[in-house]
């Protein structure tokens, strides 16, 4: 059993579906299934394709565990399910300091860059003034949260069409992605690492996949969430990226694929189901 720290932990049964109907066969990558780390551990697992392909599991750039696979034409479907253990709440940690960039680990450097959808380099002017007289490191990361939370109104379902941190700016509300996107860039315009997550959230409503950033200070990654008034445990991590580019669940090539169906479900549970 890997440690998850001081907090207690809480164990939850979380599933997905997707279906498709398949015109021809079509190459995929899914990115679908949870490691085990410091923050979380994965108990029981299951991952069923219907019908039954033959499937290549490696790791990305992020460490994610991704599955590549050909579907064939007709009805497929991909299902996953897992007994995991989290922390029932999320760690906060006021006043905890900035870490100069000739001090961060090598591995947290990509996540300073502006990417795809999060432009940091069109934020400085902008993240600089929302922390103005704020102490580097996280407080200025809980700055920029309340930002988006006091310009955008939470909209889930609503934002189908990827969008850039720029754009997100402009609107007045935003799903979950579009707001990690726009704290993401503010924060690397500050020499803050952001990176996105994508996974679950036991308390959502509705229940869907979610998304949240998390920020690197004082030597370690946080967790924070423009969509939650409170920072709410019982988060399943599944993967990792500079923006929504790097996360997608399901990547499919070649003519466009009909998704029918895609059912998110997540429970607390006493203990790993038998």
């Amino acid at each position: 059993m890997v440690s998850i720290g001081k907090r207690d932990n809480m164990w939850l049964h979380a599933s997905c579906k997707l279906e498709f109907e398949i015109p021809v066969a079509t190459p995929f990558i899914l990115m679908l299934r949870p490691r085990s780390g410091s923050q979380q551990w994965v108990a029981r697992e299951q991952y069923v394709l219907s019908p039954s392909v033959s499937a290549i599991e490696f790791t990305d750039q992020f460490g994610n565990l991704c599955q590549r696979l050909v579907a064939p034409a007709g009805p497929f479907s991909v299902q996953t399910a897992f007994d995991i253990e989290v922390a029932d709440s999320s760690d906060v940690a006021p006043g905890a300091p900035f870490v100069p960039v000739e001090q961060l680990p090598d591995q947290t450097l990509p996540f300073l860059f502006p990417s795809r959808y999060c432009e940091s380099d069109r934020f400085s002017q902008m993240a600089a003034a929302l922390v103005e007289g704020v102490n580097p490191g996280y407080d200025q990361c809980v700055k920029i949260v309340e930002y988006i939370q006091n310009s955008l109104t939470y909209a889930p379902g609503e934002g189908q069409e990827l969008i850039s941190a720029t754009e997100v700016n402009q609107k007045s509300q935003a799903v979950c992605r579009d707001m990690a996107h726009l704290g993401i860039a503010c924060c690397r315009a500050l020499s803050i690492p952001a990176r996105m997550v994508v996974g679950y959230l036991e308390s959502l409503q509705p229940m869907d996949l979610h998304a949240w950033f998390e920020a690197y200070v004082d030597g370690r990654w946080y967790t924070f969430d423009p969509t939650q008034t409170t920072l709410a445990g019982g988060r399943v991590a599944i993967a990792y990226g500079r923006d929504a580019a790097d996360v997608a669940i399901y990547t499919q090539f070649g003519d466009p694929v009909e998704i029918l169906n895609m059912e998110v479900r997540v429970e607390q549970i006493s203990e790993p189901v038998e």
